[in-house]
């Protein structure tokens, strides 16, 4: 007896202490010199720095760390000490969380560090002369983070003093560059200087790089408690909204208007395109969704039926048959009927499936252009000069409480009406600050007159909720 208790207390101990050690075989050659190399997880925090967490230099080109984490699925980075040189692919671009099926028992795996995202792969880059970094950390003060922000600027825009319309797409790190994405780039940038060359007009096109491990987070909209992840999107689209575009159109000739305004993305980057094209309608009027990750954020379908739809709207939705057995297209082909029970017309909703399209960059960058084209067809650019006059602005709209107007002219005396759908005056008062303040309404349709030297001067349909 005392035997077999000895034998399972030892056995025991064995367990509870069993060890899991990680070798690094190889580091890319462009690693700084001395460079303190840690292990980040979900088994410490994901913190990137953890001084508890480096690994062993052995002196021969390979490192190593022992560990004890829980049995299970552990999921892992390598850094540099920071996010900000987190490991990357070969190419130095975004490469997903490593993934190892822990037994509980003492064992070793080895693995290589194949690049770093802050010091890039050891290929050339294929980004355009019209692309630049707009900034290596603008911050975004929703998320209290910092991140790298890419520019096109269409081929003239050096020569005219033409506005353009602008696209703000997700997933920066892949649009224009091979050397910095994960597995191949969009080529948006050689898709749209050969539509230029070609007599298209040209378009901005503003590229938010992902935050790798926080991507989840910032392109959903709603927390999934199954995945435990996602909830930020709506904090991340106010980035864009509240900080991002004013920059832009600030500091370049774009034209503002919300119909000159796309966002686009892939994936999570197609969700959060969708939740952030029904969500701000004031500001956005296009938005091109490829192979949307809707399954993460199934409530993006009553949201998209059920938030009021203001305005003229065009969205392209792309997926391959196959991607995720089906599902995919299935989820399109929900969020069409969403789309139309919303008011949407045919104008207005556009779907392209393909039987070789895959979850995968180069179907995407494929398949870029026809989106682009469909978009923004129809717009009427030809008087789209420096001195163009910008439109009015009315947000949030819909909106519970305050909506305020950007871009109206100096009036004498303006006085606000609203009328609710059966005409009928329902709100009157000075028109102070250029603010209205609705919160007394009920939630519905209203139709917004402004009124100055006895005359009608503007009109805008408002929605309160």
């Amino acid at each position: 007896m005392k035997y077999r208790l000895l034998f399972f207390l030892t056995f025991t101990a064995c367990q509870l202490f069993a060890q899991l050690t990680i070798k690094v075989t190889h580091i890319p050659s462009n690693t700084p010199l001395n460079a303190s190399i840690f292990i980040a997880g979900n088994f410490q925090g994901w913190n990137p720095g953890d001084a508890d967490y480096i690994l062993d230099n052995n002196g021969d080109g390979t490192y190593q760390i022992t560990i004890s984490p829980p049995a299970g699925l552990l999921e892992f980075k390598f850094t540099r000490g920071s996010w900000d040189s987190v490991e990357g692919n070969s190419n130095g671009g975004f490469r997903p969380n490593r993934e190892y099926n822990y037994s509980g028992n003492a064992t070793t795996t080895e693995l290589e560090i194949e690049g770093w995202e802050d010091t890039g792969g050891t290929g050339n880059s294929t980004a355009a002369d019209n692309v630049h970094i707009l900034d290596e950390n603008f911050f975004m003060p929703q998320l209290n983070r910092s991140r790298r922000i890419w520019i096109y600027l269409p081929p003239d825009y050096g020569t005219s003093t033409k506005r353009y319309p602008v696209l703000y797409m997700h997933d920066g790190q892949n649009l224009f560059d091979v050397q910095t994405s994960f597995s191949g780039e969009w080529e948006v940038d050689e898709s749209l200087n050969e539509l230029f060359e070609q007599g298209d007009y040209g378009a901005i096109v503003v590229g938010i790089d992902n935050g790798g491990s926080l991507r989840t987070d910032e392109l959903s909209p709603w927390f999934n408690a199954s995945q435990n992840a996602g909830g930020e999107g709506g904090q991340y689209m106010d980035f864009i909204v509240e900080t991002l575009k004013p920059f832009i159109d600030d500091n370049y000739r774009t034209l503002a208007g919300r119909e000159f305004t796309c966002l686009f993305g892939s994936s999570l980057g197609g969700l959060i395109s969708q939740y952030g094209l029904m969500e701000h309608q004031d500001v956005f009027g296009k938005a091109g969704v490829f192979s949307p990750a809707f399954w993460f954020n199934p409530e993006i379908f009553g949201h998209s039926e059920n938030t009021p739809k203001t305005g003229h709207l065009k969205v392209y939705m792309l997926a391959g048959l196959q991607e995720g057995n089906g599902s995919v297209v299935e989820d399109v082909n929900q969020m069409e009927t969403a789309l139309f029970n919303n008011g949407f017309t045919d104008d207005e909703f556009n779907k392209a499936f393909h039987a070789d399209g895959q979850h995968s960059e180069w179907y995407w960058a494929r398949e870029f252009r026809w989106a682009y084209l469909w978009l923004f067809d129809g717009l009427d650019l030809t008087d789209a000069s420096e001195e163009r006059v910008q439109p009015l602005r009315v947000y949030p709209n819909p909106a519970d409480s305050m909506v305020f107007i950007d871009n109206l002219p100096e009036l004498k005396r303006p006085v606000v009406r609203l009328y609710d759908q059966s005409g009928r005056l329902v709100h009157k008062s000075k028109l102070r600050n250029n603010q209205i303040d609705v919160s007394s309404l009920q939630p519905g349709v209203y139709f917004m007159k402004i009124r100055a030297k006895r005359r009608f001067r503007f009109s805008e349909k408002i929605v309160v909720y």
